[in-house]
């Protein structure tokens, strides 16, 4: 049986090459590095929301130490829990999101468990419906932590740039090229995503530009 990296490498060779040069170890390990936890996952995504990989680690991790361990929603319900997020290093409005959102399942507003059940645009309706979590915050929650196998986020700008690596692009693609560009690796956009991160990631020399 054919493997969906070798099916991916088939249907676009220039995704292939880029396939090739990267450590596929490494992309089974961004994934299995996940929580099984739904709240801990969103909170975490939010956490991560416009800052770099190694400083999203940081607050967090500043974070479990604060709650000793991953907060839970009735952690971020109690009194003080603004406060004392906002001195791990989040700002006032991720706080509020984070809070937020753990209102909404204390409340039973949002069932954190039944998101597996869903269809992956069920999903993202339901998810962007909560303040602080867009569209880029729901496909992330697809890819990393549902493991949703055909999911891909035109407005990642990592994947833009890998997209930019692949091809041998002067720019990334805009949005709507790179959701274009990313039609041809269905049903495995999911997985062709993280081999453009991990390009990205260990600085893979941008593709000559094809004659």
């Amino acid at each position: 049986m054919t493997e969906p990296h070798e099916e991916l490498a088939a249907a676009d060779p220039r995704l292939g090459r880029l396939i090739a040069a990267v450590d596929a170890e490494r992309i089974l390990q961004r994934r299995s590095q996940r929580s099984e936890d739904r709240f801990e996952a969103l909170a975490r995504i939010v956490v991560g929301q416009q800052v770099s990989t190694a400083a999203a680690r940081t607050v967090w991790g500043r974070v479990c130490d604060a709650f000793g361990g991953p907060p839970t929603p009735l952690d971020l319900v109690a009194g003080g829990a603004t406060e004392r997020l906002r001195a791990c290093g989040l700002s006032g409005r991720k706080a509020s999101y984070m809070i937020g959102i753990a209102t909404a399942i204390e409340a039973g507003e949002l069932r954190p468990a039944e998101l597996d059940d869903l269809g992956d645009e069920e999903v993202i309706e339901t998810l962007v419906a909560q303040r602080g979590l867009g569209r880029w915050s729901a496909e992330m929650f697809l890819i990393f932590d549902l493991r949703r196998p055909d999911v891909f986020s035109g407005g990642d700008l990592g994947l833009r740039h890998g997209i930019r690596i692949a091809y041998g692009l002067d720019q990334p693609p805009t949005p709507e090229e790179a959701v274009a560009i990313a039609e041809r690796w269905r049903p495995h956009r999911s997985l062709a995503s993280l081999y453009l991160w991990e390009a990205v990631g260990i600085g893979l020399p941008v593709a000559e530009a094809p004659a």
